[in-house]
């Protein structure tokens, strides 16, 4: 039976329209909008093998043609959103809406828009379209051990323009939290909040992060001068499949709201030399029935998150494959700096590659502690554990290393001696550790060219139960390979400083609208 919904100002308006939760929406609730909101078209959204956001605009111009196309979807080419995997000679895929999804498009009034997976012509979900092969990992885990993985993202940007009034400067690497009137983007943050929270219902906080260029310099002329800063929007945690729709559909807000601002939002890893680069980190929590399965009573880590830390680590070398996809990835994976270089895990330590947060896994109702008029506690027994995965970037294949994610949570629980081992064994205290020539932890890859080895040496802890296809770890090896990046960072240290400042700006900007 589906839930009431309170009129919170940021509620789906969907769902306030319907009085119901985005799960139970059906058919006949999405025909009522449409006829009552007086939709012209539907708008359906969906990634290909590249991982980016496509749509398709269908005007709307009867009751049965919109009962048609909710209830069977549409037809499209598939050999050009997945070239090199759908030959073209059997090209055609249905795609299809997702009901739970729905929402009003903010930037094109009249719209119904959806979130929509593949299906081939027999009916079946594409095995080889990135949403699909996270599914079937979510399914495999569920089926193997009884868990669901919960994740969220962290999406770190820039935001490049021209603001009317620049004073009030920050210094070099001092963004972080900083509020107005020293940072000039709030407006847009603002509203970039507002459509992500609608439509996902699944925003934790957004700030500024470190990063601060007054003045960029660039051989582009879309970036040169301009005041470039970095901002992070969180997501609260949710279903693994729910979170990786919400992150593309994230970056696709952001983009249009800069757009429309005249600014250039960019997720691409590294900016500057000597300045904060934009990760994507991802924190997850296994689930067993709803509850929390990561921490015990008094806060340690359950056997169960230990087996997850320790497929993480298993699988880690080849994560970067999906998660670090450009050679200016590994510009931002380098020592001394926020960024793991090492298959390591520690406990808030932010130079690891796997950090287990504060959860207030001790402590409750802190408020009366300083609000001693507050009397009544909240009561809640939920657990708030997750782990964080700290490698990723903007680069990143959201679907693809989500299901590498939960494979290795899978693997974890399926291997329970050997990833306990693992997770024993690759345990570090300190930032001098995480950074140490002769630790035991495995190296990350530093170069696009080294994580398609590592991950051509692992497909088959991909391939396994037929999760991922051969032909996407060909794809994702190719693609990788083309960067032709191998000993990036030491050839850039041989060069002069201000030759090696020119060829690593020329890295990081020619592909700005890349990621």
């Amino acid at each position: 039976m589906s839930k009431k919904i309170e009129n919170f100002a940021l509620a789906n308006p969907i769902s306030l329209f319907t009085n119901k939760d985005k799960e139970s929406l059906t058919r006949e609730d999405l025909i009522k909008v449409i006829l009552e909101q007086r939709i012209e078209r539907i708008t359906f959204h969906y990634t290909g093998i590249d991982g980016k956001i496509k749509e398709l605009k269908i005007p709307i111009t009867s009751r049965r043609h919109a009962e048609l196309l909710l209830t069977e979807g549409e037809r499209l080419d598939g050999s050009s959103l997945f070239k090199g995997i759908v030959e073209v000679g059997m090209s055609d895929l249905y795609i299809v809406p997702l009901y739970k999804s729905a929402f009003l498009n903010p930037f094109n009034k009249g719209s119904l828009d959806f979130m929509c997976r593949f299906f081939d012509r027999h009916g079946n979900l594409a095995a080889f379209a990135p949403d699909n092969i996270l599914h079937k990992a979510s399914t495999q885990l569920k089926t193997h051990h009884g868990y669901t993985l919960d994740a969220l993202g962290e999406l770190e940007f820039y935001l490049i323009g021209n603001p009317d009034n620049r004073t009030y400067t920050l210094p070099k690497q001092k963004g972080y939290h900083q509020s107005a009137p020293f940072t000039k983007t709030g407006a847009l943050l603002d509203e970039m909040l507002r459509l992500i929270s609608q439509i996902t219902g699944a925003v934790k906080y957004a700030h500024n992060e470190v990063g601060i260029l007054d003045k960029v310099d660039s051989d582009f002329s879309e970036l040169s001068g301009k005041l470039a800063e970095q901002v992070e929007i969180e997501f609260l945690p949710t279903y693994i499949e729910d979170a990786a729709d919400n992150v593309i559909l994230g970056t696709w807000i952001i983009r249009n709201v800069a757009y429309k601002y005249g600014y250039i939002a960019t997720f691409f890893p590294k900016l500057e030399t000597g300045h904060a680069g934009n990760g994507f980190h991802i924190h997850m929590a296994l689930n067993k029935d709803g509850k929390n399965m990561m921490t015990k009573k008094g806060g340690d880590l359950t056997d169960q998150a230990h087996k997850l830390i320790g497929g993480l680590c298993r699988y880690a070398p080849s994560l970067t494959a999906f998660g670090n996809m450009v050679s200016a990835s590994y510009l931002r994976l380098v020592s001394n700096q926020e960024a793991p270089t090492k298959v390591c895990w520690s406990d808030s330590n932010r130079t690891a590659l796997i950090r287990v947060p504060l959860a207030w896994s001790n402590v409750s109702n802190l408020t009366k502690k300083i609000n001693p008029q507050q009397i009544e506690e909240l009561p809640y027994d939920s657990a708030r554990q997750t782990v964080e995965l700290r490698s990723p970037d903007g680069s990143a294949n959201v679907h693809l290393l989500m299901a590498g994610i939960t494979m290795a949570a899978d693997w974890g629980m399926s291997n329970a001696k050997h990833s306990t081992e693992l997770a024993l064994k690759s345990r570090i205290q300190s930032p001098q550790q995480a950074n140490a020539d002769n630790s035991e932890v495995e190296d990350l890859a530093s170069s696009c060219t080294e994580s398609a080895e590592k991950l051509l040496s692992q497909r088959k802890l991909y391939e396994r139960d037929n999760v991922f296809p051969h032909q996407v770890i060909n794809y994702v090896t190719k693609l990788l390979q083309s960067e032709n990046d191998r000993y990036l960072n030491s050839r850039l240290l041989s060069l002069p400083a201000e030759e090696q400042l020119v060829e690593s700006r020329r890295i990081m900007h020619r592909d700005i609208h890349r990621c």
